[in-house]
């Protein structure tokens, strides 16, 4: 009942007032939710590290990206649908999954212009959902790539016909795209082209074969159908949502069907263990932590928990990506020959965490931050938030430029010259991918960064990420208007002042990361004993306009050790500071010194200092290390002799701006002296 009635007041804004809230998954009616999303709209980045960044997300990255959508430079995305719809002739050139990665960029513009209004913008989302609209069939079917070989006279174009063709991956990009361009715009257009697409998937599962099982390649179509619920309130688009994520138990265990690449080896329900390729298996996660939030399905807890933990613990890079390995075989070693299938893109062994070879696509580092956000606002759990802050400063920020139109497609931890193998995907960053699903996925992201920033509560209101920002959001107890200043990640002091607060109690739940060594808060200048819980300090009190919040979390410059288990890195170190993993670049070294000769002092002190004009302004390390210059490799071993050793200053920079002063080598480990 709540939830019909709070879409019959958003139905009563209009085809063209704004659809509220404009939040990233909206749990405001979601019965199995602690807290809620604010909108991204509500929070504006007001300076320093977030803002410069989202800033080139909006001003650059969304320019760029919607004219090499439009213009077919490289790919004809906006044409596919035109051709689809019958408005142009020509083929199909591209990656089966290109319609998604326009979804997505339709996801990201309507985000930004409903942060902030932008005519051009918007005129080009207009021609962006007319197109979409224009080429979906009348039984709600959209997929460019079968439905122009079909008319060009492709007889064996049908759909479903190759479970990779990633149709459902697709379609559900466009229900959360139309969820979230209804939100932002309040117009119903894209929404409805998404519910219609939902349509032709009831059909299509109604009397499901293990055939059609098994066609959930990358499936972001179950937070699609659930984030379709949310906005609709159609109880079938979740009745939906639980058959496609239980159909799995069909397609494992059959002959020819199931593999650990798709996470379909076993039921979602007995799964222990993070497998396969990393991008479909975050997806499968998030999906079925949407699931959870409106059902309260109890057997999706041991799994969902279980795969937590085998990440984070056991699979987890040290700048918060995963996805170790380009190629490999799952179940590992298994007696069970039969059950073992070519994995790609994926999560390896325990332990297996490659550095020059490493994987981690940008999409699956995406991935994680979706379905720890939603277990975010299914537990209130601060370690959620721990990966998403660690994910966004690293592996995500990675992916692209600092003057944001270029991209990378893997992120490694360390590149060599020459590189020990001959790898698929480039080492510097690129305007165009031939696989272009990291790009988009970056934007929309950046773009609603600001709804992870803060969540709501009943009783309280939780400060997620750090950054300079302002909070102006309705919530139960009152209207609040909070301001946060902060230089962070440069700096550990965060002040929040409240410039508008709610005549009642309420708790503010300011985040303690878990790399913070000390953290103290003081209200007006006085010390106070925060309550801490579940990565939460907590205070409770009747907030006064005005009222001022100091939060020093310690923030350290500190060494790091991987598990002794982890055999690329044994006997090396990393730096990190506060979230913010750090490189060393062959640009920082002295001459006549490379990156192999050098080692890292364990005991040296770690010396920070902000440089205004490195990288866009960064804090950077300095550090004392030895260069170990001796004879080059000419053979795999050699016997152990003495090497002329001399002391050395290094500078180590943020790992998420490497590669932007041209090509030269990388390293995030370090051997330890």
């Amino acid at each position: 009942m709540r939830r019909m009635l709070l879409l019959m007041l958003a139905a009563l804004q209009g085809a063209g007032a704004q659809a509220r809230p404009a939040v990233i998954a909206d749990t405001s009616a979601s019965p199995h939710a602690v807290a809620q999303s604010v909108g991204w709209d509500e929070v504006r980045w007001t300076e320093g590290f977030w803002a410069e960044r989202v800033g080139v997300c909006r001003d650059r990255s969304a320019p760029a990206m919607g004219e090499l959508m439009f213009s077919s430079r490289y790919k004809p995305f906006y044409e596919h649908f035109l051709i689809a719809a019958g408005e142009r002739e020509g083929d199909y050139h591209g990656a089966t999954w290109n319609d998604g990665d326009f979804y997505k960029w339709i996801e990201a513009a309507s985000s930004l212009v409903a942060a902030a209004p932008d005519a051009a913008l918007q005129e080009r989302l207009g021609e962006a959902v007319r197109a979409v609209c224009a080429a979906q069939r009348s039984d709600g079917y959209v997929h460019t790539p079968v439905q122009i070989r079909a008319r060009n006279g492709d007889k064996s174009a049908k759909p479903f016909s190759d479970r990779h063709d990633f149709e459902v991956y697709n379609l559900g990009h466009l229900m959360t795209a139309g969820c979230v361009h209804y939100r932002a715009t309040g117009r119903r257009e894209l929404v409805a082209a998404g519910e219609k697409a939902a349509g032709f998937l009831e059909k299509a599962f109604e009397k499901p074969t293990p055939q059609m099982a098994r066609q959930a390649v990358c499936p972001s179509h179950y937070m699609g159908l659930v984030e379709l619920y949310r906005t609709t309130g159609e109880a079938r688009y979740l009745r939906l949502a639980e058959k496609v994520i239980g159909l799995r138990s069909l397609a494992a265990g059959v002959d020819g069907g199931g593999g650990d690449d798709n996470q379909d080896r076993l039921p979602f329900t007995e799964q222990r263990e993070a497998v396969g390729h990393a991008v479909r298996a975050n997806y499968l996660y998030a999906g079925a932590a949407d699931l959870y939030l409106e059902t309260g399905d109890a057997s999706l807890l041991d799994p969902l928990e279980a795969v937590w933990r085998n990440v984070s613990e056991k699979k987890l890079y040290v700048t918060g990506a995963c996805g170790a390995l380009f190629d490999g075989a799952s179940p590992d070693g298994s007696a069970q020959q039969s059950e073992i299938t070519r994995i790609h893109q994926a999560y390896g062994r325990n332990y297996q965490l490659p550095q020059v070879t490493a994987h981690n696509e940008t999409c699956a580092a995406l991935g994680a931050v979706m379905w720890n956000w939603r277990r975010f606002l299914a537990t209130g759990e601060g370690r959620h938030l721990d990966w998403i802050e660690l994910a966004m400063h690293n592996a995500v920020l990675a992916g692209v430029s600092l003057e944001g139109t270029n991209y990378f497609y893997t992120n490694p931890l360390r590149v060599s010259d020459p590189a020990p193998v001959d790898l698929r995907w480039s080492r510097a960053r690129q305007p165009f991918l031939v696989s272009y699903c990291c790009p988009p996925n970056v934007l929309r992201t950046l773009a609603q960064l600001g709804g992870y920033a803060y969540a709501k509560s009943p009783a309280a209101l939780w400060v997620n990420l750090y950054g300079a920002s302002r909070l102006e959001t309705e919530h139960a107890a009152g209207r609040v208007r909070l301001a946060q200043d902060t230089r962070f990640p440069w700096d550990g002091v965060v002040t929040l002042r409240w410039e508008e607060a709610p005549n009642a109690e309420l708790t503010l739940k300011l985040r303690r990361p878990s790399w913070s060594r000390s953290a103290t808060v003081t209200i007006n200048g006085e010390s106070v004993e925060a309550l801490e819980s579940d990565g939460y300090l907590n205070v409770s009190r009747v907030w006064k306009g005005g009222d001022e919040v100091r939060l020093d979390l310690g923030m350290e410059a500190e060494l790091v050790e991987s598990h002794p288990l982890v055999e690329e890195t044994r006997n090396q170190v990393a730096v990190r500071r506060g979230p913010v993993v750090y490189c060393l670049e062959s640009a920082d070294l002295p001459e006549g010194v490379r990156l192999d000769d050098i080692a890292l002092k364990a005991d040296a002190p770690l010396v920070t200092k902000h440089v205004p004009g490195l990288l866009g302004g960064v804090t950077a390390i300095e550090a004392e290390a030895v260069a170990n210059t001796g004879r080059a490799w000419t053979s795999l071993y050699r016997p152990v002799t003495p090497v002329a050793a001399k002391a050395v200053r290094l500078r180590l920079v943020p790992y998420y701006a490497w590669g932007n002063r041209g090509d030269g080598e990388m390293s995030v480990w370090l051997p330890r002296r």
